[in-house]
């Protein structure tokens, strides 16, 4: 018997489905062999196939990363995953750059759901945290539609976490070796942060702010002797160790039990843990006008050891029962660094006075997710969805400790002096007090369908927003000279006996010297819109989605200036009409054409509107801007995109952005004439234009010997163009110069050409397990990395080369073992002042800002599926 059949339509999680070819079965033999892929069809999604079949379907832009595509480029972590995707880069520890902007200019759902940042210094959540084992897609919207939240202008990803599919437990083992840090010798860790404790973040306990100041406003606090020896319950020490190499460790169970006749009932349980150890050596300079020169401020070296731990867990619970999907679910992120920073040489222009100055500091950051989302549908046209969820976050710098003394020949009887800031104690609080998210939505279809695949239209109405409540303070304590010596000699390493000493004979105490007001600040945000969309599909070919969404920002500031007892409130609060439109024109079966037009607003990170001075050892610093605006964004996207099979497809997208206020870093000199300041600024306005290119072949297009192997390449080139507002002319401008004077520029952060490649071999045995190798290859053009001032050239971030190398291997259906190197090339990062000053520059040809090595790094990971 013959039977035609639509061959795999599969439902996924957030309601979407993907269509593939149709195909035609002669036999009865056949027609089983069919209906066990559909059966299998739920986690037929995570395949490449699939999501770019999604990806065809959509009537926005919608980009996916699969489950089998991480699997197979090595991929560990979630912000590995995305750098994958055109147009995207990764910028060292500033998070994921979309077409060349900036991380705030994206946004973060898990499960439809907003999520809230657990750094300040950072948008979203730092990715690099999230495992991948408990990913089932990463969805990344590249143009708006109004369900979407409004601060979009590069990107909203999306992370599905694990679907309930069918039955496994799985465990994976996985080591790494850095040719910088592994089984290095004398490797700096603070005491207490290895053990137990420390590879748990435990030992951030210890490094809280003392009892004796921790709950009352400062007053210049006093530490008798006997507190000053035992109120400090972390060591100024640090221990010198051999390093061993990186490892990680997960365990991922699903199950699933039948509910009733036609009801299942899922658990998920997911638990990782890693510890990693880095090594960085490099410039860390400073740049200041003297008169009408450029010249060095600061010339140092930097030794940079880091000993970081990272734990997630994810429990999950998932109902289904015909048109009904209840998902319950909770995640939890930790985050623990261990830092110790050396700095050598001079700094304030002082070049006879040569300094070595120490940082030792712990970044801990916790994130509890716990989420609820639901979806009833009733009959074929109706739908509800719902969702809400309830997060805990904090992120701290306990116990930041910096000691400063003249660069000693014996390290291991060194000469400090007390007093002068040569020790201090920071303590970095940002906790989140609140922070609720939710969305609801109902959909109906209307019209009829007739012959056709779908009804002619779709209208949605729906709600979500997000409370986010934030906590801020900000406090040091300084180490002041007593009575008698105030000299001593110390073991730079062991410095706690002396100073414990020093303390017994009283000459030395700490005393708090925090602004008894400035210290505190407190940031409430309210986001609420409503939205509808109109989805009309006049006929097959034609796919039109208009929306509106009206949405309200509410952001209260609540702060003291220095010495001032009378508390400020800023209250900005907007209301915003955000339109959208989206058209798809399926040409045939093998063709779109797509236009999307929308208007997008841009929040800041938290840093950018924290009203405090972040201060660092070098004289620099990160000056919060209170009044700093969100931006609005105005994109249009012209797209064609072309699917010659269901593996390959070829894409062409032009873009443009306006963008009004748009938020940029810049370099502005001290108040005090000593270090600078990176601060930030709205600009007037940034015009963006550029061509993003994509595409995926099977090179078996070309000879039949190459048919196991792939290509996929993607690249975006821009223009970028920004009108300077009073604010920037005024840090800009160099004295004697107008406005005209000054050089066109570039858009901070935004880079003129992103590029990715990789090159796929897979090969399949007999019985259907696969071996892959592939290479991976990414770059971004060079781009500003902070505005300049004061008759200096802006600071660019210079191209980074990265290749990586991935072989997996799935030897059974049991056991399984990927193997990877890790930025083959061992390109240097590099931030360097540019050459086009208005000033003469006085630096003997040195220009870097800052600059390391990362080291190549072996992986090795073996997986048991049971």
């Amino acid at each position: 018997m013959k039977i035609n059949k639509l061959s795999i339509a599969v439902i996924f999680l957030s309601g979407s489905m993907f269509y593939a070819q149709e195909t035609k079965q002669d036999t009865i033999i056949k027609e089983k062999k069919i209906d066990g892929v559909v059966i299998q069809g739920s986690s037929n999604k995570k395949t490449e196939t699939a999501v770019l079949g999604e990806q065809k379907k959509a009537v926005i832009q919608k980009q996916a990363v699969s489950a089998e595509e991480i699997s197979r480029k090595g991929i560990s972590n979630v912000e590995q995953g995305l750098t994958k995707v055109t147009g995207i880069t990764t910028v060292e520890g500033r998070g994921l750059f979309v077409r060349g902007l900036e991380e705030r200019y994206n946004y973060l759902l898990i499960n439809g759901l907003g999520s809230p940042s657990n750094n300040p210094f950072q948008k979203i959540i730092a990715l690099k945290q999230f495992p991948t084992d408990v990913v089932g897609k990463l969805n990344i919207y590249k143009t708006f539609n109004s369900n979407l939240y409004g601060d979009f202008a590069g990107a909203t990803f999306d992370i599905e976490t694990l679907t309930i599919d069918k039955p496994f437990t799985k465990v994976e083992f996985s080591v790494g070796v850095n040719t910088l840090s592994t089984f290095r010798n004398n490797f700096k860790v603070a005491e207490g942060s290895q053990g137990i404790n420390g590879y748990l973040g435990l030992n951030s306990r210890d490094r809280k702010l003392p009892n004796e100041v921790r709950d009352s406003r400062p007053s210049n606090y006093r530490f008798t002797a006997n507190e000053s020896l035992n109120s400090f319950k972390d060591s100024w020490n640090v221990d010198n160790v051999k390093t061993m190499p990186n490892t990680s460790i997960g365990f991922t169970t699903v199950q699933k039990t039948k509910m009733g006749e036609t009801g299942n009932l899922g658990i998920l349980f997911s638990l990782n843990q890693s510890a990693k150890y880095s090594y960085r050596e490099g410039d860390n300079n400073q740049f200041r006008n003297n008169g009408s020169t450029i010249e060095l401020s600061n010339l140092l070296t930097k030794k940079d050891y880091e000993y970081e731990t990272e734990s997630s867990v994810l429990l999950g619970l998932g109902y289904k029962n015909k048109g009904t999907n209840v998902n319950l679910n909770a995640i939890y992120l930790q985050n623990s660094s261990n830092i110790i920073e050396d700095f050598t040489g001079f700094k304030n222009g002082q070049v006879l006075d040569q300094r070595f100055f120490r940082t030792n500091q712990q970044d801990i950051s916790r994130f509890l997710d716990l989420q609820l989302t639901a979806a009833q549908k009733i009959g074929e046209r109706h739908q509800f969805k719902a969702g809400a969820s309830y997060v805990i976050n904090s992120y701290s710098q306990p116990d930041r400790k910096i000691f400063e003394l003249s660069q000693p020949e014996d390290f291991t009887h060194a000469l400090i002096s007390y007093g002068g800031n040569s020790f201090i104690r920071q303590y970095l609080d940002v906790n989140g007090r609140f922070y609720g998210s939710a969305f609801g939505e109902y959909s109906v279809l209307l019209g009829e369908k007739g012959d056709r695949k779908d009804y002619p239209l779709q209208v949605s109405i729906g709600y979500n927003g997000f409370t986010d409540i934030r906590k801020n303070s900000y406090r040091f304590i300084f180490g002041n000279p007593g009575t008698g010596s105030s000299s001593v000699y110390i073991n730079v390493d062991r410095p706690q006996d002396a100073l414990n000493t020093s303390i017994k004979n009283n000459q030395l105490y700490y005393n708090e010297g925090s602004d008894s007001y400035a210290y505190l600040s407190n940031i409430y945000q309210f986001v609420n819109a409503g939205y509808a969309n109109i989805n009309y599909k006049p006929t097959d070919t034609w796919d039109i989605l208009l929306g509106g969404r009206f949405e309200n920002d509410m952001r209260i500031i609540r702060f003291n200036r220095p010495g001032n007892s009378n508390r400020e409130n800023l209250t900005p609060n907007k209301n915003y009409f955000l339109p959208s439109l989206s058209i798809k024109k399926a040409l045939n079966n093998k063709n779109n054409l797509r236009l999307s037009l929308s208007k997008t607003i841009t929040r800041p990170v938290l840093i950018e509107t924290m009203p405090i001075e972040y201060i660092n050892p070098d004289n620099s610093s990160i000056l919060g801007n209170a009044n700093i605006q969100n931006s609005e964004n105005y994109n249009v996207d012209l797209k064609w995109e072309y699917f010659p099979t269901n593996k390959e497809m070829f894409a062409v997208n032009l873009f443009a952005k306006r963008i009004d206020k748009a938020i940029e870093r810049s370099m502005a000199p001290s108040a005090n004439a000593s270090g600078a300041v990176i601060t930030f600024y709205n600009a007037e306005k940034a015009t963006l234009a550029g061509v993003e290119l994509e595409g995926i072949l099977n090179l078996g297009r070309f000879s039949e010997s190459l048919d196991k192997f792939t290509l996929g390449a993607n690249a975006t080139f821009m223009y970028s163009d920004v009108t300077r507002s009073e604010d920037q002319l005024k840090t800009e401008r160099p004295q004697g110069f107008t406005n005209d004077q000054l050089h066109k520029r570039g858009l901070q952060g935004a880079s003129p050409y992103t590029i990715n490649a990789d090159l796929k071999y897979e090969y399949k045995n007999s019985k259907n397990f696969s071996k892959t190798f592939s290479l991976v290859y990414n770059v971004s053009g060079s781009k500003i990395y902070a505005v300049g001032g004061s008759g200096a050239d802006n600071y660019y971030e210079k191209p980074f080369h990265q290749l990586d190398f991935v072989y997996q291997n799935q030897i059974d259906k049991n056991w399984n073992i990927k193997a990877g190197v890790q930025n083959i090339l061992n390109s240097k990062y590099r931030v360097e002042l540019g050459d086009d000053s208005y000033y003469t520059v006085n630096t003997n040809s040195i220009y870097s800002l800052n600059n390391y090595f990362n080291g190549v790094t072996f992986n090795l990971t073996v997986g048991y599926t049971f």
